[in-house]
């Protein structure tokens, strides 16, 4: 195992058990629950924008599953709160693209930050849902909560 495999492990194995943003966000603008029916895991993300709907100003989520989605959600909320809605789609764009690459190419590590980590997934198909589970919530949430605005 190369080295930075090794610190990814490490990486993904911290935001499991650390898991940033776990909890439920009581005065969501928007959210929504995703369910892996291959292996159970499931996630409900809820999400807050600030005044002036640009911004994600909180993400609350909760779950059960695999260490591979509950540390995609943590890694996920570090990167989405306080960026604005379109650098988050970008991110989301970016993390399905990386998700589909079977362990190829090179992501764009300043934009997906921590969630780099989950490249060597991408290589385990069946462990491509869980990394997603919370990407796609997200993109949900996104899309619900700028679609009342419109």
């Amino acid at each position: 195992m190369s080295d930075l495999s090794g610190l990814y492990q490490e990486l993904i194995l911290d935001h499991s058990r650390r898991r940033n943003g776990e909890g439920e966000l009581v005065d969501a603008h928007a959210s929504h629950h995703e369910l892996n029916p291959t292996c159970g895991d499931e996630i409900t993300l809820g999400l807050r924008l600030d005044a002036s709907g640009e911004k994600i100003e909180a993400i609350g989520w909760t779950g059960d599953g695999c260490s591979i989605s509950m540390a995609s959600a943590s890694a996920l909320t570090d990167l989405a709160v306080g960026a604005d809605l379109a650098d988050v789609r970008r991110m989301i764009d970016a993390f399905r693209e990386m998700m589909r690459s079977k362990g190829e190419g090179d992501p764009d590590e300043e934009l997906l930050g921590d969630a780099i980590a989950f490249h060597g997934v991408s290589k385990y198909v069946m462990r491509v849902k869980c990394a997603m589970l919370a990407w796609v919530a997200l993109e949900a949430d996104v899309a619900a909560a700028t679609s009342r605005d419109a």
